[in-house]
């Protein structure tokens, strides 16, 4: 199948992640505040919504730790829609609490699925269960959506417990008695709800001009249906335990290197299969997203394997990984690959090369470029057209809280060279200190970059009140959303002059 690859013409769009939409209780989610967010996107002149992973995620929120790659994130299901398809009540809806700011992640699931059990309850009195386009639904996404209801059953059954403390045989024999077969059907309902909002939303962004990128991270969590289902296709050892760890090595940021604690693929055991367990996954993400952000994409060229006794990540070593076999198998599936690799850091020569083997868009981000060499990659001038320029990402300060900040400037650790890096800055990106995050908003329009994304928080004006990930701190991050009216005609304006004079807009 031949098709234009949408991330070569020369676009603009703004990261913001569904959760971090307005709203009145908990989280933002699928329901209209989405579809009026497709509308400030394409008035504003915009042609893409970055989100951050919609899988479901950990008690803390992080959409990177997840029970299943496949899955969509339940608290992402608008209640507001179920009610007006007259699967929930007035009644049910008084029971939501009114949103007094951020609201703790697991807190927030619990009281949605409460009246998302409500809403089950009432879909399997109508008869939902024998629905036609329910059961079309779960056959289509049997692949995967099998597994992971059992899963689900299971983890209810087992209290929470992680999957390989389970009974030995739990993979192979159900429990007895209607509750099991009741929590299956209840997760499939989950993601047939979810399905049919997430198409919804993904049809009017399409009517508006907007498409949607979504985000693939390449490692999976151990306690997860993925691991579980298929455990030929991860290296564990007779405990069911990853016998190797995905982490980096030791860098400038991290003397002692990073544990990820995510076991590693069986690379060999995916070669065998021709990569179709990738291949599906792939699959039900091109269906859900118009491209797709390759998280960590160094790991198909090599990666840091750390072994399970090892003291420090220091201890690991490089291995080879699936390379250009991976993504030949992916373009075979695909007809072509909607990606962008996520080729930040001291990645080398062999990853630059498997990236323009397949014609993949780099990323660059414009915090990045101050580290004093004039041949830095993420400098303005220095960014070529098949790349994708941010002025920042999920993992750090918004452009005000970076130039601002009390913390230094990226690899300048000393108050002399803070001062340096910003004054530098300043001088590449013009303007004034307070209004640095339009200038930088501005050098990234104006860039060869094809697609130029910006984080919302940039656009807002935010300082780092708007950071939605502190890596290496374990709490308070994900929960961070945008105020109602904060994206106001002054801000629309603007940013829609600034796409036109660039001539990133849509027509």
């Amino acid at each position: 199948m031949n098709q234009a690859n949408p991330l070569h013409a020369r676009k603009s769009g703004i990261l913001l992640h569904p959760t971090s939409l307005p709203s009145e209780v908990g989280f933002g989610d699928l329901g209209p505040r989405a579809f009026e967010f497709v509308d400030l996107l394409a008035s504003s002149g915009q042609s893409w919504w970055q989100m951050l992973p919609v899988c479901p995620t950990d008690e803390t929120g992080s959409p990177y730790v997840s029970s299943s790659t496949f899955a969509g994130n339940p608290l992402l299901i608008s209640l507001d829609r179920l009610a007006e398809d007259g699967l929930l009540s007035a009644r049910d809806m008084e029971g939501r609490s009114p949103d007094e700011g951020d609201i703790e992640p697991a807190r927030a699931l619990e009281s949605h699925e409460s009246l998302l059990a409500e809403a089950f309850e009432a879909f399997s009195n109508e008869g939902g269960s024998n629905d036609a386009a329910f059961t079309a639904f779960c056959e289509a996404q049997g692949g995967w959506l099998a597994d992971y209801a059992r899963f689900c059953a299971f983890k209810r059954a087992f209290g929470g417990s992680a999957w390989w403390e389970w009974p030995d045989d739990a993979r192979h024999k159900d429990p007895d008695g209607p509750e099991f077969e009741k929590n299956i059907r209840y997760t499939q309902f989950e993601q047939f709800v979810f399905d049919r909002q997430w198409r919804a939303l993904k049809n009017y962004a399409a009517g508006n001009g907007v498409g949607l990128i979504g985000d693939v991270p390449i490692y999976v969590a151990h306690d997860s249906a993925d691991v579980w289902a298929r455990t030929h296709l991860f290296e564990l050892d007779g405990s069911r335990r990853p016998s190797t760890y995905a982490g980096a090595p030791p860098d400038y940021f991290n003397e002692e290197g990073q544990h990820w604690g995510n076991p590693l693929y069986d690379w060999a055991a995916h070669l065998d299969e021709n990569f179709a367990w990738w291949k599906m996954r792939l699959a039900v993400n091109v269906t859900r997203f118009d491209a797709l952000r390759l998280d960590h994409f160094i790991g198909f060229a090599r990666f840091w394997a750390i072994p399970a006794g090892a003291e420090s990540p220091k201890d690991g070593a490089w291995r080879e990984g699936p390379g250009e076999a991976f993504f030949s198998a992916l373009e075979e599936e695909l007809g072509y690959l909607p990606l962008i690799a996520e080729d930040l850091g001291s990645v080398g020569d062999d990853v630059h090369a498997l990236r323009d083997r397949f014609g993949l868009p780099s990323m660059r981000v414009l915090q990045f470029a101050f580290d004093g060499s004039p041949d830095n990659p993420h400098l303005p001038h220095n960014i070529p057209e098949n790349a994708v320029v941010y002025t920042g990402t999920h993992d750090n300060d918004t452009a005000l809280g970076w130039f601002h900040g009390a913390d230094p400037i990226l690899r300048n650790e000393t108050p002399a060279g803070f001062a340096i890096s910003r004054a530098t800055a300043l001088r590449t990106f013009g303007g004034e200190p307070e209004d640095i995050h339009w200038s930088m908003i501005r050098a990234a329009m104006k860039s060869q970059a094809a697609l130029a994304i910006i984080p919302a928080q940039d656009v807002l004006g935010l300082g780092n009140e708007g950071r939605m990930n502190r890596p290496g701190v374990p709490e308070g991050n994900w929960v961070w959303k945008m105020q109602e009216g904060a994206w106001n005609g002054e801000i629309q304006g603007r940013l829609l002059n600034m796409t036109q004079r660039s001539g990133r807009a849509t027509e």
